[in-house]
């Protein structure tokens, strides 16, 4: 039980520690902003205290010491500044380092090193005059009673009421009384169980929010009174009785009884949130997909059956299978703002490294993504913004003399296509340069110097492994690598990159990616006894066609749907299915970044709930199958990725053009 209270509490400290950071990269804009000292003051407060009560005491000592600056800061004897703010960016650094254990980190000189720099920070006015307003000034002591009734399983939550004790005797001069009248008799008495409660009394100079803050990480398994006696007049004082009211109005602080607070059933209650593992997360998915193929199975042996019964079953199986696979899939959806934030600090380090200025910008960090994408987005959003950092971002000056704003700009955005995420990088840099691409590009052989390429061809070429334009080797680029790897983690999520840029104006890298590697709803077709699947959140609509539209056509892949030519691909010959298509075809219409497309297949069998299962190294290269289902009679279906399909038709279609007109320049010559 222990060890399961540690990890919660490193998990809810790294959750403190992006708060730390976030607040950290705000402040440094916002230096005065009063709500982001007390976010930054709250998350060092409670880390350190948390830490203190599962034996995290190194760290706990290193972090009063940065949590002290920012009591400082809070009572306006230290400012805010750039060196502040990084200087607690990287204690926040070596706190995360603490947490996870690190002896190396631990025993290094790194603690030691921050908190002197911190200590350059701090005018040894300010310390005097603290110690001297807590100390030597009785006049602004205040004397607080505390009333602290423990719940009987706090000890099982990782809680040593104890340590809260020691924290508060910090304070100031401290009175302590047991109660004692809940114990039990011995043999009643559960080891695990608290029967005491601490009734205290606390002079300090120090308010109700840090009396609270003693209480923050245990406040929901205890039920807790904080009274401000100095607000009650001495009897025989010659104070109005209009004063008397006044100062009497000032109501004891109380946080509800931990019986109220727990009980889930009580009205107006809030709801309540566990942590749950990843590793259980996955595993209840890897059980909901096979029972999906189970309930697929049972529904394919329903329909041929004569039994109504068992079709009556079998449909109740389906819908509670549905409900169960969104709800669980739910579970693993995540909103990409702690993804987005990681990467302000990331531009706060390299504006300094690079000398440049540059300002980040997020959209669409509600956008939920499955957490199994978001765990592997991390490499190819950092080199994306890396590369935008120094070759994108100019230099002020050269910015300037362009007539362009001096500080930059990044722009980090998501929102939804479909059955799909769209994650783009922007950035108002200097844009790609075509000639120098292409230039490198034909010096490294990859292309000829007569070859004739769309302007996405050549932007493309800088995705090849060891490409790059950069004439000198640095930290941050000039040695081939970024790009090709954002590609590769890319297709390995079976989604695509696009990049569009404009000389001057700015490049921006869209990365295309599905909603979820698991589970997904789709349309199963037919096309001879080869059955596919494609997603339906990419399909608009299903049309006819018919030997009568094909022959109006003249040749030419064209339907016409209500008026408009639509551009059509047949699976048949695409996968080479051998038989001859029936008089009537099917055409599912589907939306891409290209435009609207279809898809021709023999015939439209329905709605299908996909479980996706991977088809293995051996056709990772197959690029228009994204994977596999396996179908209620065993069979295995191909899941397409409608996207691919149509960008390798309308590859196959320009590279069939380009030859056709160079061999007819060949004949005319």
């Amino acid at each position: 039980m222990i060890d399961a209270n540690r990890q919660a509490f490193q998990e809810e400290a790294r959750e403190l520690l992006a708060e730390l950071e976030s607040a950290l990269l705000a402040l440094d804009d916002r230096p005065s902003d009063m709500d982001l000292i007390q976010r930054t003051f709250r998350a060092l407060h409670t880390i350190k205290g948390s830490g203190s009560m599962f034996g995290f005491d190194e760290m706990s000592r290193f972090t009063h010491q940065v949590e002290t600056a920012f009591d400082h800061v809070r009572e306006g004897r230290l400012a805010v500044t750039p060196d502040l703010v990084n200087i607690t960016l990287a204690a926040g650094d070596q706190i995360r380092s603490m947490l996870e254990g690190s002896e190396a980190n631990e025993n290094s000189g790194e603690p030691q090193d921050i908190l002197e720099k911190l200590a350059r920070l701090v005018p040894p006015a300010a310390i005097s005059d603290h110690v001297a307003a807590r100390v030597s000034s009785p006049a602004m002591q205040r004397k607080w009673r505390i009333s602290y009734r423990p719940a009987p399983a706090i000890f099982l939550h990782g809680t040593n009421p104890l340590l809260l004790l020691r924290e508060l005797r910090e304070f100031g001069r401290l009175e302590v009384a047991i109660n004692t009248t809940a114990l039990p008799d011995i043999r009643q008495m559960d080891p695990e169980s608290c029967y005491l409660e601490w009734d205290l009394t606390l002079e300090t100079t120090k308010g109700l929010d840090d009396i609270r803050g003693v209480f923050i990480f245990c406040e929901d398994d205890c039920e807790l009174t904080i009274e401000d006696l100095s607000a009650q007049p001495a009897s025989g004082s010659s104070e109005s009785t209009a004063a008397k009211k006044a100062d009497l109005t000032r109501e004891p602080w109380t946080l509800g009884s931990w019986e109220r607070r727990r009980d889930p059933y009580s009205i107006g209650g809030e709801k309540v949130s566990i942590r749950v593992s990843t590793e259980k997360v996955d595993s209840l998915i890897n059980y909901v997909g096979e029972l999906v193929v189970v309930q697929a199975r049972l529904s394919q042996i329903a329909s041929n059956s004569n039994t109504g019964e068992l079709r009556l079953v079998a449909e109740e199986v389906e819908r509670l299978t549905s409900g169960l696979r969104d709800h669980a899939m739910s579970m693993r959806m995540f909103p990409l703002k702690n993804t987005f934030e990681r990467f302000r600090r990331l531009v706060h380090d390299l504006t300094s490294d690079l000398h440049k200025e540059v300002e980040f910008t997020t959209g669409g960090a509600d956008t939920e993504l499955d957490k199994t994408v978001i765990d592997q987005l991390n490499d190819p959003l950092l080199h994306l913004i890396r590369n935008s950092m120094d070759h994108g971002i100019e230099a002020p000056e050269v910015r300037a003399a362009a007539g362009k704003p001096r500080v930059g700009r990044i722009h980090l955005s998501a929102a939804y296509s479909g059955a799909n995420v769209l994650i783009a990088v922007s950035d108002d840099g200097c844009g790609l340069d075509r000639e120098a691409i292409r230039g490198r590009a034909i010096e490294k052989g990859m292309i000829s110097p007569d070859a004739q390429l769309t302007e996405s061809e050549v932007f493309g070429l800088i995705l090849a492994p060891g490409f790059s334009t950069s004439k000198q080797v640095t930290d941050l680029s000039g040695r081939g690598v970024g790009m090709d790897v954002v590609r590769r983690s890319v297709e390995s999520l079976h989604g695509l990159l696009e990049i569009t840029s404009a000389p001057g104006e700015g490049t921006t890298v869209t990365l295309r990616l599905p909603l979820t590697l698991a589970i997904i709803d789709g349309l199963l077709v037919r096309v001879d006894a080869a059955h596919f699947v494609v997603p339906l959140a990419s399909v608009l609509e299903c049309v006819e066609l018919t030997a009568e539209d094909v022959s109006g056509a003249h040749g030419k892949c064209l339907a016409n749907v209500r008026g408009e030519l639509v551009p059509y691909i047949r699976l048949r010959e695409c996968f080479r299915v051998p038989g001859r298509r029936p008089e009537i075809e099917q055409i599912m219409i589907v939306e891409t970044s290209d435009g609207r497309h279809g898809l021709a297949v023999d015939e439209v069998l329905g709605d299908h709930q996909t479980v996706i299962k991977n088809l293995g190294r051996v056709y990772r290269h197959v690029q228009v199958v994204s994977g596999a289902t396996i179908l209620g009679d065993g069979t295995v279906a191909l899941i397409l990725d409608p996207q691919r399909l149509v960008q390798q038709s309308i590859r196959a279609a320009t590279y069939k053009l380009r030859d056709s007109s160079q061999e007819t320049r060949a004949l005319r010559n």
